[in-house]
């Protein structure tokens, strides 16, 4: 059964027990999915707020190069994950999203189903224990399109930004570097997906199921972190972001860089790549970059990956090792 056998109305009927969270969840919705439009509250007086679209074929497959399948819950929980990113990447906590999902009529009802499930996986396993889906929109399309709109509170901090970083700071990222980018690289390889090992396996589903590390950025607030952002176009183009917000320079040490890449090796081997070229480049981790007063104590999960320093006349924003890096990573408009 595709969407074009059903009626909106019986469409919505079999998403809506689908995001219907557990008891113990704590949803800061108060009205939900079913009026013109939801009730939400705003704990903390200021809300948060990001937006984030996925378009078929532009930023995920159905069906990859190898042979992988993406899932409806592949597609909504990666939709989740990475504006759940954005809320953390502020120092906040998320509270509620809305989407809005276009449909070609061929999609099969299956498929919509499971998109529901993978939004409500993501929200439990993910640990986003005050979020909840408040409603949406569905219309119909030539390609699947999905756009999700995220509420935060920032419970009582003051919100993480880019432009805070000192001379001196520490440099640290939570999550992972990497990983990602090559799982990317393995779906769009020629190595069967069948043939895979558990390892380059695990890495493909870094790609179709990221998990940020939703703790992290209050963490980091409330360790005073001097400023803060999410890694989703690669940590060299958005340690560059981050460093012109300040008017710095991140001054990234290779050698714990070389220890995320390690872990990559194999996969680079298989592929014929540089596994660091992923650590550098690579995005879509939705890990998160931050700077700390120097010698302050790092919340659990950061690790320590470089200095701010001065930025001198025709340098770049990022130096990796002392020398400066390249403006590599993801950009939607680039050629």
């Amino acid at each position: 059964m595709t969407v074009s056998d059903l009626t909106e109305g019986q469409l919505l009927a079999r998403i809506f027990p689908r995001l219907e969270l557990p008891a113990h969840h704590h949803s800061a919705t108060l009205l939900g999915p079913g009026d013109d439009a939801a009730v939400v509250t705003a704990p903390d007086g200021r809300t948060v707020i990001s937006i984030d679209t996925q378009v078929q074929d532009q930023d995920f497959r159905l069906l990859w190069p190898n042979g992988y399948q993406s899932s409806g819950t592949d597609v909504g929980w990666k939709a989740a994950a990475q504006n759940l990113s954005d809320i953390n990447a502020m120092g906040a906590t998320a509270t509620s999203l809305v989407v809005s999902l276009t449909l070609t009529p061929s999609t099969p009802v299956d498929w919509v189903e499971d998109f529901a499930d993978g939004i409500n996986l993501a929200l439990r396993e993910l640990g986003a224990t005050q979020c909840s889906v408040a409603g949406g929109d569905l219309g119909r399309g030539t390609e699947i399109s999905v756009t999700v709109a995220v509420l935060g509170t920032l419970d009582g901090v003051a919100p993480v930004l880019r432009s805070g970083a000192k001379v001196g700071d520490t440099v640290a990222v939570a999550g992972t570097l990497g990983r990602s980018a090559a799982g990317l690289a393995l779906l769009e390889s020629n190595l069967p997906v069948a043939a895979l090992s558990a390892e380059q396996l695990s890495l493909a589903r870094n790609q179709s199921r990221p998990r940020p590390p939703l703790d992290a950025g209050p963490l980091a607030a409330t360790a005073g972190a001097t400023a803060m952002m999410d890694i989703s176009d690669g940590l060299v183009r958005d340690g560059e972001r981050l460093a012109n917000a300040s008017g710095v320079q991140l001054n990234l040490a290779a050698g714990v860089l070389q220890e995320f890449a390690a872990y990559l090796a194999p996969a680079a081997d298989a592929l014929g790549a540089d596994p660091m070229a992923w650590v550098l480049g690579g995005g879509e981790d939705h890990g998160i970059l931050a700077t700390f007063p120097a010698n302050a104590p790092l919340p659990q999960g950061f690790t320590v990956i470089g200095s701010v320093a001065a930025l001198a006349p025709e340098s770049t924003g990022v130096a990796v090792g002392g020398l400066p890096a390249n403006s590599v990573g993801w950009d939607h408009f680039a050629h």
